[in-house]
């Protein structure tokens, strides 16, 4: 299969580790594999790293809006593709780089079993599990189906053929209810259903969602569970060897969408904790499920019980808090179970490990949550004890319009949640990324928030408190706009005179003097790096 570039591939491996080349052309006793990473950005580079530590070759593919990339420098070969969701071009890219497999790392072609199917026939191990579970995770209603066979609990739910069907089953359960698309994923074909008037019309939105995003209209209903935590549990499966490596607490999300996710989940006593990661061992165990997956489980707070929600058949964004709990490498037990066929962990090697928390870092606008693209002029990751950054961007990197905003992922790993929240905060007020904006700010003021400080919070989070958020994500504006302006200006002293202090009121005056405190803080840091104006001097014509 392509043995003059397999030959080539390992040769730049070997050199750009400043090692002999000849034990990895001629052989050396240890297998050495070629692995194409389909994706691009972070996990792009997170793939490779796990990829290079196994003494393995990553190799790589980008788009023409990918030419300058950062994902690029990761890899040892790469080859141009039309798309990240073209199956020839993919196929004919690990081809030609005499690649041994391909990742698909997470979105994209990651949960398409036909791309599975096509990367098998073409005589490449696929890295993730077999196109039947994908089938199977991907139809919602044959996975409820299985996971009540495997005997693990479920709300009532119904497939609706239109929207008497749901009226039928509002009547039975009571309303609210949640239509889904039975092929859904990422937030798409959700309707949150509250009386007969609102069925009729929302059953038309959701179908139409479900046909566009995924070629599929069919729509299945449930009992709408109010206030739930949103819990999922990390597998690891060669097939026989089924483990856990417990779970994370996936609520605070926006339209359904995750963005602060943390491990473990300790609103789960530990009776609560071995219920649900054993019930998703069951599962996987019941269905055949091989490589890495999650079981992802509604969790009422209430009633504290546990309803399976899904199967995700592939890596997850937010895997990097259970590695940092576990101290496991999950990418490259995916690679071993795939390429190897072994899983050499078993249950009682898995101990947990302090805690950690994942935030998304989305190029986007804090309060309108509107992409932001554009070129990034500054770029300044933090760093110190417990932190990780899991990055596709650097100075001068373009982050285009086409892909999902998603640019870094910061994890903080702490012995408490307490301290991990502090880190992580600590760690956001390091972040500078200039000439795009950040939803840094956001995320800041979700960490600082009562009821998350208190890990009550639920899926509603967003909903119930985003004014609050805002709100306070003005006001850090305001803050920041009175730092610039103090560079600028070069005034520290001025600014006393910007608002006078003596004519607030006692409560506005506290405000202001935090205000200057802050203000003085982000001065300090911003005053190296704005440019201030030059003043130039009137010339003086001598008479």
């Amino acid at each position: 299969m392509h043995l003059g570039r397999k030959i080539y591939s390992c040769a730049l491996y070997s050199l750009s580790h400043c090692r002999s080349g000849w034990d990895t052309i001629m052989g050396s006793g240890l297998q050495r594999y070629s692995v194409l990473i389909a994706n691009r950005g972070e996990i792009a580079i997170r793939i490779a790293r796990s990829v290079r530590e196994l003494g393995w070759i990553p190799l790589g593919i980008y788009t023409n809006v990918d030419k300058k990339s950062l994902h690029r420098k990761y890899m040892v070969l790469d080859y141009q593709v039309s798309s990240y969701l073209d199956i020839d071009d993919i196929i004919e890219a690990a081809q030609e780089l005499g690649a041994d497999a391909i990742h698909p790392g997470y979105g994209f072609l990651s949960e398409n079993p036909e791309f599975a199917r096509r990367v098998r026939k073409a005589g490449l191990v696929f890295i993730g599990p077999s196109p039947e579970s994908m089938e199977l995770a991907g139809d919602k209603v044959q996975a409820k189906i299985m996971a009540e066979k495997a005997g693990i609990p479920t709300l009532p739910w119904m497939i609706v053929k239109d929207p008497s069907d749901i009226v039928e089953f509002a009547r039975e359960h009571g309303y609210p209810v949640l239509l889904k698309a039975v092929s859904g994923g990422g937030g798409m074909g959700i309707r949150l259903i509250r009386s007969d008037e609102e069925a009729e019309k929302l059953f038309e939105q959701a179908t139409k969602e479900a046909e566009n995003a995924f070629g599929d209209g069919r729509l299945y209903v449930e009992k709408y569970l109010d206030d739930p935590k949103h819990i999922e549990v990390q597998i690891l499966s060669d097939g026989d060897n089924v483990i856990h490596l417990y779970e994370r607490d996936c609520s605070v999300q926006r339209r359904h969408q995750k963005l602060i996710e943390e491990a473990p989940a300790i609103v789960l006593n530990s009776k609560e904790r071995e219920q649900i990661t054993s019930d998703a061992v069951k599962l996987m165990k019941y269905i055949g499920y091989v490589n890495a997956g999650t079981v992802e489980m509604l969790f009422d707070l209430k009633t504290r019980k546990h309803y399976f929600m899904e199967i995700n058949a592939r890596l997850q964004v937010e895997h990097p808090v259970t590695e940092m709990i576990t101290g496991i490498d999950i990418v490259k037990h995916q690679l071993l179970i795939a390429l190897e066929n072994n899983l050499s962990l078993k249950q009682r090697d898995i101990v947990m490990h302090g805690h950690a928390i994942e935030v998304r870092i989305n190029a986007e606008n804090p309060i309108s949550m509107m992409p932001s693209p554009g070129t990034i002029e500054e770029y300044i990751e933090p760093s110190g004890p417990g932190i990780r950054v899991d990055s596709g961007v650097t100075k001068g990197s373009v982050v285009p319009s086409e892909y999902n905003p998603l640019i870094a992922k910061l994890i903080a790993w702490a012995p408490s949640r307490e301290e991990a929240i502090k880190r992580m905060i600590r760690a956001l007020t390091e972040y500078t990324i200039t000439g795009i904006e950040t939803n840094i700010l956001m995320l800041r003021n979700i960490l600082e928030h009562d009821v998350f400080l208190k890990a009550i919070h639920t899926t509603k989070f967003l909903d119930n408190h985003i004014n609050d958020i805002i709100s306070k994500i003005r006001e850090w504006e305001i803050i920041h706009a009175i730092a610039i302006s103090i560079v600028t200006l070069k005034s520290v002293n001025g600014f006393r005179s910007m608002i006078p202090a003596k004519s607030l009121k006692l409560k506005d005056r506290h405000r202001l003097h935090r205000f200057k405190r802050q203000a003085w803080f982000y001065w300090s840091v911003l005053k190296s790096r704005v440019r201030r104006p030059r003043v130039r001097k009137p010339k003086i014509r001598k008479k």
